[in-house]
């Protein structure tokens, strides 16, 4: 089984659409965006998952079809700082990918220079601090109802990972060069 991380394309709207309609999980992720269409999950690609100096979007990819993201954003070089980011469609989750893509994403970012990378994670997901620690994130607190999705507030465990912290066993993803 091929799984890469590459930057998104309009190819992959598709998957997204099917990403998006087969987990309703999924959707504060999305925040509310319509990808119901190839069309308009196209246009989410383009205006949500860019990959430029600020935000870098990979899509985890699984034998040629988009499954996932993984992203460093808010990306800061002045202090050396991103938030990273997961997300995997149903199918996908359980296989190691997103701890894989977190790995690739550190290595990234710690050899692009950036010296402190931060997550957060509801706590009332566990998948998501399990993958967190593996990758080497280090929980550091709790922060009272800072998500908001619909009428619901949620507590968010907040992680860091430092680029001198010890480097966590795993498998990192390739990364494809964009194209």
């Amino acid at each position: 089984m091929s799984v890469i991380l590459r930057p998104w394309g309009r190819d992959d709207a598709g998957a997204l659409r099917d990403a998006a309609a087969g987990a309703t999980d999924l959707a504060a992720q999305f925040g509310g965006a319509d990808l119901s269409s190839a069309e308009a999950a196209a246009g989410f690609i383009a205006r949500a998952l860019v990959f430029d100096e600020k935000a870098r979007n990979w899509a985890v990819v699984e034998n040629g079809v988009a499954v996932g993201n993984a992203a460093a954003t808010a990306i800061e070089f002045r202090h050396g700082t991103a938030w990273m980011s997961y997300w995997l469609a149903p199918a996908a989750r359980g296989k190691g990918y997103a701890t894989r893509a977190l790995l690739s994403l550190c290595d990234w970012a710690f050899g692009a220079g950036l010296h402190r990378l931060e997550l957060g994670h509801r706590v009332n997901n566990p998948a998501s601090c399990r993958v967190a620690t593996a990758a080497g994130f280090r929980a550091e607190g709790i922060e009272r109802e800072k998500l908001r999705y619909g009428a619901e507030r949620f507590d968010v465990e907040t992680h860091a990972r430092l680029a001198g912290d010890p480097s966590p066993t795993g498998s990192p993803l390739a990364m494809a060069p964009r194209a």
